[in-house]
């Protein structure tokens, strides 16, 4: 510092410039700290999207449904354009899979079911595939995959059936199993496994034996 004539002092240019350097540092660590900030923020953000994709596709655990849930009635055309009721199937244990051919789980489910379906179907099981996609893709990959087991085709029509089967999220894959006696008994949002559905149709198959023929 530099001395004044009547005694004081003068801060020195050295001095001065170490204040500049120092609310320089601090403005740095400053825009630091927001940039770091704001990384971890776009992290945690992009973790939730990523984690909220995984719930929608993912398997989750099976619920069994109240007691006493009728199934509802509904309508809906087959890959020929037949109106087809699911009341055809009544007296059969039900496996009503929700659908499309763009989801990659729905498609990883198949060949289980088409497996299930040729065992179990002569034990009086039925699987019922619902597809929100387009006929011609859904009946192409039916060709191609060989499906051995009823194919209903919509949209707006088959989300609005899911609506009522407690599929409010719209989740795909999303599977219903239905007793012989046409109740709701599990519910399984994402993709099922064949031996998951193993173990929720045979009780309900026993159950339907020993009821005698419907």
């Amino acid at each position: 510092m530099n001395n004044n004539q009547d005694g004081s002092r003068e801060p020195s240019e050295d001095s001065s410039q170490e204040k500049h350097s120092s609310k320089l540092y601090t403005v740095f660590l400053v825009v630091l700290l927001c940039v770091a900030a704001a990384v971890a923020g776009f992290a945690i953000s992009s973790r939730l999207q990523q984690d909220k994709l995984k719930d929608q596709y993912s398997i989750t655990k099976i619920r069994k449904a109240p007691n006493n849930v009728q199934r509802p009635e509904f309508h809906l055309a087959d890959l020929e354009g037949k109106l087809r009721n699911i009341n055809e199937w009544d007296g059969k244990v039900i496996l009503l899979n929700f659908w499309a051919t763009w989801c990659p789980p729905c498609r990883d489910e198949i060949p289980a079911f088409i497996e299930l379906q040729e065992k179990y179907g002569p034990s009086g099981f039925q699987v019922i595939g619902i597809a929100i996609d387009q006929p011609d893709l859904v009946e192409e990959y039916s060709d191609s995959m060989g499906v051995n087991y009823p194919l209903l085709v919509g949209e707006d029509d088959a989300i609005d059936i899911g609506t009522e089967y407690g599929n409010r999220l719209g989740v795909l894959p999303y599977s219903v199993i239905i007793n012989h006696e046409g109740m709701i008994r599990f519910i399984k949002k994402g993709e099922v496994t064949r031996e998951e559905v193993e173990e929720m149709i045979k009780p309900l198959l026993k159950e339907k034996k020993a009821a005698g023929p419907a």
